[in-house]
């Protein structure tokens, strides 16, 4: 079942495996992709990835959170974007943009000092008290995201994904812990993901009711029991909430995921070592799974096709998606059908994450 061709968003993959969205460290300072990104999809392409997810592309100058993070925010990147995507559309393989805006996370420097979010929440990990965005600055981000979309298609990209997780922009209006505002942006469950609803209702204005729009979710922000943030952030029956809302709006596929960096180490487990310790997410996408009617992506330490095939067979996703497996081997797909692997070699170390671009750093035997 895991190697058949399966339908997602009117996009007919070729398997259900998914390349998770990546900082890839591969883009000019400006955010322009590279060659060398071209080169890493097409890879992937040639291996039979079935959908694959870019690494998150900013959809405004100050909305980036790491160096050499791709951007969408102009039209001068439309043409090497094309160049990218003519290259994975030479295989099976279907490619989707991830778009963001880094928020209360995003890149301090001189041109933009002080970050923006929903509230001015301190950043628990980097110290930084972000500026509360105003409603006008919000309905200029919707426009931001929409300006995107259309930008992606234009580049032949088929479709978006929305990144509404880890802490990101979307995520801090999704999330009680980060959102403290009292007007139609905060509040309610539908107030705090109203961002992301009207992002949608406005991508499907100019693209289209069939543009396929994927969105990356936070099932909880990860603060452990006991914690004295616990019971602020969000939590799993309330992401099963937005899940529906997101459906409601047009969403067609859902990747579950979690964490933010104030929660620490819960978004990039290390020392997956066992088939136990895999598919971390699994039972928030469960939950996600049993109350919408759209695909569902799983993200989270999969290594084994035994646990991959029980992933699916067990009603917990749709679909299979790995980051760090595919860096360490672009070629897993086709070793996994043919039966030369059962599991992905990749030992979680997180060595990968190379400022000069994603690599497997890792020295095996």
């Amino acid at each position: 079942m895991i190697f058949d061709p399966i339908t997602v968003c009117n996009m007919e993959l070729q398997n259900r495996f998914v390349r998770s969205a990546t900082q890839e460290f591969m883009a000019e300072e400006d955010g322009t992709p590279t060659e060398r990104l071209g080169e890493l999809y097409e890879e992937l392409a040639k291996n039979e990835v079935g959908l694959i997810v870019t690494g998150y592309s900013y959809v405004l100058p100050g909305g980036e959170s790491d160096p050499l993070q791709q951007g969408i925010y102009d039209d001068r990147f439309i043409e090497p974007y094309r160049q990218i995507t003519e290259r994975v559309h030479c295989y099976k393989s279907k490619i989707v943009l991830q778009i963001v805006h880094g928020g209360r996370q995003a890149t301090v420097s001189r041109e933009h000092p002080v970050p923006i979010a929903p509230s001015p929440v301190k950043n628990g990990h980097s110290s930084v008290l972000p500026r509360e965005m105003t409603d006008s600055e919000i309905l200029e981000m919707i426009e931001a995201f929409t300006r995107a979309a259309v930008r992606a298609k234009k580049a032949g990209f088929d479709g978006v994904q929305l990144h509404c997780a880890h802490g990101f922009l979307l995520s801090n209006f999704i999330s009680p812990y980060t959102n403290r505002r009292e007007d139609r942006w905060g509040g309610s469950t539908e107030n705090r993901t109203r961002i992301i609803t009207e992002i949608v209702r406005r991508i499907k204005e100019d693209l289209g009711e069939d543009f396929p729009i994927l969105v990356k979710l936070n099932a909880t922000d990860g603060f452990r029991s006991g914690s004295s943030k616990a019971g602020l952030g969000l939590n799993a029956p309330e992401s099963v909430e937005v899940a529906k809302l997101l459906e409601k709006a047009g969403v067609c596929a859902i990747e579950v995921s979690g964490g933010i960096g104030e929660a620490g180490g819960v978004t990039i487990r290390t020392a997956i070592n066992s088939p136990a310790k895999e598919a971390y997410f699994k039972n928030y996408s469960k939950m996600i799974k049993e109350a919408v009617d759209i695909p569902v992506i799983l993200v989270g330490g999969i290594r084994s096709l035994s646990v991959m095939k029980c992933l699916v067979k067990d009603g917990c996703a749709d679909l299979i998606s790995m980051s760090r497996t595919f860096i360490s081997e672009p070629d897993l797909i086709p070793k996994l059908r043919s039966g030369e692997v059962e599991k992905a070699r990749c030992v979680s170390c997180n060595l990968c994450f190379d400022p000069e671009g994603i690599r497997c750093n890792f020295e095996f035997d």
